[in-house]
């Protein structure tokens, strides 16, 4: 089972030495993926622990004044951590302190002093530290210095482009999931525990799961045809979902994810509920009124059955 520390200081989490993998690692696309399975290949190696050092907030959301999309949470990161076989997770509470410290400070204290590195592995353009002055030829410089050794990580290329976060970001936002799919490694899925909510959607003959994102800011919004999988279940359950802010009924401030199963009849509230983005049929909207609504939810039913490979069925408006 793979631990999770979160401070800065305390007792060496690896008397025997460790090989690191450092980043935000949003979203734990295949560059990331290459990353971590380099870690935990050469921690094998040198008889060591694979740890990974993470940040949350992530630091672009910390230093940004407008809300930043990010395409995993938390708890869906550190599942993929575990996945890639790390064995620890020193998951960094990105703030004032931490903004403040020199990167000669991080590397001698976290780097060396918390976690004994004898390889630490990153991105080749990571930067680190107050006001971002460590880079990596200063990582191996220091490196060279203090017994481990620093090992900037190829890119991962695909059609021709670095495999970043910020592409697939763009990607599902235009709505490209098919596009986004393969620099991920696997479908895009937001997950959480369904929720009650005030069952509009049962009264116009779409009951809904409802599922809050909290403080997370999704990279999509609008009228969705998804797959949905119950508790440890596969994404299998074709269903149309809406994800924003319901302009036309309770608007509400945070965007909420709200779930139709087709053809489902059973209690989902307090269950987790994974959502598979497969296609988007349009972007939210507001309507004049009720009957409106309706008539549209019709619409995009029937899409979402067609899209899902379902025979679509005739419902009266």
């Amino acid at each position: 089972m793979m631990r999770l520390s979160r401070d800065v200081t305390g007792p060496c989490l690896a008397p025997r030495g460790s090989v690191i993998a450092v980043g935000a690692f949003d979203g734990l696309h295949r560059g990331h993926q290459a990353l971590l399975t380099q870690v935990h290949e050469r921690a094998q190696a040198l008889d060591c622990r694979p740890i990974v050092v993470s940040f949350e907030p992530l630091p672009r959301a910390y230093f940004s004044t407008e809300p930043v999309p990010r395409l995993s949470s938390v708890r869906e990161k550190l599942r993929g951590f575990a996945a890639a076989g790390m064995e620890h997770t020193l998951l960094l509470r990105f703030n004032q302190a931490l903004t403040a410290m020199s990167a000669e400070d991080f590397v001698r204290r976290v780097l060396v002093e918390r976690l004994a590195a004898r390889e630490v592995w990153v991105g080749g353009d990571f930067r680190f530290g107050h006001k971002r002055g460590g880079d990596v030829p200063m990582l191996e410089r220091m490196g060279a210095q203090l017994g481990f050794a620093a090992c900037p990580m190829p890119p991962v290329q695909l059609d021709g482009a670095r495999v970043s976060a910020s592409r697939v970001r763009a990607l599902l936002a235009a709505g490209e999931f098919s596009g986004a799919e393969p620099l991920l490694g696997r479908p895009f899925v937001i997950e959480g525990k369904v929720e009650y909510g005030n069952q509009l959607g049962r009264t116009l003959g779409y009951p809904t799961a409802n599922i809050h994102l909290q403080q997370r800011v999704s990279p999509v919004q609008g009228i969705f045809a998804v797959r949905v999988g119950l508790g440890e279940g596969e994404c299998s359950w074709p269903g149309v979902a809406s994800l924003g802010v319901r302009p036309t009924v309770n608007q509400v401030d945070e965007p909420l994810l709200e779930v139709h199963l087709f053809d489902f009849d059973g209690d989902l509230y307090g269950q987790r509920m994974a959502v598979e983005f497969v296609a988007k049929l349009r972007d939210e909207q507001k309507f004049d009124g009720l009957k409106t609504l309706k008539a549209q939810m019709h619409i995009d039913s029937r899409m979402a059955r067609e899209l899902l490979g379902m025979n679509p069925r005739l419902v009266e408006a």
